[in-house]
């Protein structure tokens, strides 16, 4: 079993949503550059090499034994009119406004990737594991001025798609279908599932580590 989980992200909604679990974690941001990306690359497999990515990052910087480090990614991705949109954290104001217009009335998606990267008691990587869960988001219209209300509170500039659904931006959304902890940005029912896989009775909270 694992002595050490580190959760490789600099995220407060995804430190927020680990400690659920009750397990013991501390936080070392994973480094990415998460616009370095291929604009016609599969969803799915941009979240998880992301995720991967992060996690690896601080598996090797630590050089540590027994160790666990998951690593995330969230992505939101608008489809209209037969184009995919791969959305990450806007730029500016500009940026924002033209992810939440794209968004607006609209169905889309988003996509987790989770990676759970480890070492063993002798310093070997253990087989890692990864997860990719998915969520459709429906939009209502949003008015110009609804828009520009909310760029104005500063929530969209360190999100994927430009809003919370957590924060000011629930109001926005009409329907979902799906894990709500994923588009916060961590799906908690699966990384509980991954870490059991890898013998961490997380419901026995700060003893699972033990």
């Amino acid at each position: 079993m694992p002595r050490r989980l580190i959760l490789a992200s600099a995220s407060p909604r995804r430190r927020e949503l680990l400690s659920l679990l009750g397990v013991p974690f501390d936080v070392i941001p994973g480094e990415v550059d998460e616009d370095d990306f291929d604009p016609v690359m599969d969803p799915p497999a941009l979240a998880r090499r992301l995720a991967v990515e992060k996690a690896s990052h601080i598996l090797q910087r630590l050089q540590d034994t027994d160790l666990l480090v998951l690593g995330a990614d969230t992505i939101v991705v608008a489809e209209s009119q037969g184009a995919t949109t791969i959305l990450n954290k806007p730029q500016d104001a500009a940026d924002a406004r033209r992810m939440l217009s794209l968004l607006s009335g609209d169905t889309h998606t988003v996509y987790t990737g989770v990676a759970l990267l480890g070492t063993d008691m002798d310093g070997k990587t253990l087989p890692g594991i990864t997860e990719v869960t998915g969520t459709q988001v429906t939009f209502r219209e949003l008015s110009a001025a609804m828009i520009d209300a909310y760029i104005a509170t500063g929530e969209p500039f360190d999100k994927a798609g430009a809003y919370g659904i957590q924060e000011r931006a629930a109001p926005f959304v009409e329907a979902i279908h799906g894990d709500y902890f994923n588009v916060v940005g961590l799906p908690v029912k699966t990384v509980a599932r991954m870490l059991e896989r890898l013998g961490v009775a997380w419901w026995r909270g700060a003893d699972a580590l033990r």
